[in-house]
């Protein structure tokens, strides 16, 4: 059950980063190449990606809105992955990010009542954005 829990904890997750930097209107800026996309056509892009560092996955410092292209072929092949380190640089600040780094490879057990609190929080921000939208 804690897999099924797991999937839909980064499924929200993922919509929380797009429709929490969405402005008024639902647009969102890519944090990897600053353009501006409608949060529905964006993906949820993880700067550390989930299936790589468990303790970071469902954390929303580490999901932010990123354009597709960026998101696919961008950060495996492209400058993408540069650019959005980057920007979390810019945001969150040069000893936070070597912190998350520093925490890469822990392991993060999360039990059946973690995962379902996640799930009523991002839910329930999710449709405090949406509203704030008009969605």
């Amino acid at each position: 059950m804690s897999k099924t829990l797991r999937a839909k904890a980064l499924i929200l997750i993922q919509k929380l980063a797009r429709v929490a930097g969405a402005d008024d209107n639902g647009y969102a800026e890519c944090w990897s190449c600053h353009g501006m996309f409608h949060y529905k056509d964006m993906d949820g892009g993880h700067y550390y990606p989930k299936g790589n560092c468990s303790f970071w996955a469902l954390e929303k410092e580490n999901v932010h809105p990123q354009c597709k292209g960026c998101n696919n072929f961008g950060m495996k092949f492209g400058i993408a992955a540069q650019q959005y380190t980057l920007t979390m640089i810019d945001y969150y600040g040069r000893d936070f990010v070597d912190s998350m780094a520093a925490q890469k490879h822990s392991v993060r057990k999360i039990g059946k009542a973690e995962y379902e609190e996640m799930i009523k929080e991002f839910t329930d921000e999710i449709k405090h954005h949406e509203q704030r939208i008009g969605e």
